[in-house]
């Protein structure tokens, strides 16, 4: 049986090489997510979605890396971080549109909690990348009606 994929798009006034830095610097992506994305970003490299200070929520491998086009992480929890039956893949596809981005995040290869978590958490987490890179601000606490946010 497939598993369930979850796919968002979103269109932000700003250059790919931003929504890149925004993506893979733990400092940026920390100030829009609550989590810093963590790593290389070299292809085969491991990283970490995690607060700042604390353990990974989230870790996994960097499948692709095209700066500033394309980015295709593994996703685990820390407890399983080699069981594919519980590893989803989410890979974000920059587009320069001329002035603007269109940031396509596919996550694909969900359980069904998953699914759930990632259709509640792409939203306030992608709308608050957008709101950042498009005022440099981040909305007040993104995140107060979504009880669940991206984490694998």
């Amino acid at each position: 049986m497939e598993k369930p994929s979850y796919v968002y798009v979103i269109y932000i006034l700003t250059t790919p090489e931003k929504v890149w830095e925004a993506l893979t610097d733990a400092a940026i992506s920390a100030s829009y997510w609550e989590r810093e994305n963590v790593s290389d970003w070299t292809v085969g490299a491991s990283w970490e979605h995690r607060r700042p200070g604390r353990s990974a929520d989230v870790v996994g491998k960097v499948l692709e890396s095209e700066a500033p086009r394309r980015l295709v992480t593994s996703w685990a929890s820390p407890a399983d971080p080699g069981n594919p039956d519980k590893t989803s893949r989410c890979a974000y596809d920059i587009e320069d549109l001329g002035g603007k981005v269109r940031l396509t995040v596919t996550h694909t290869d969900l359980d069904a909690q998953g699914l759930k978590d990632v259709s509640g958490g792409w939203p306030a987490v992608l709308s608050n990348l957008k709101t950042l890179l498009e005022t440099g601000r981040t909305l007040p606490d993104p995140f107060s009606s979504v009880s669940n946010h991206p984490q694998g």
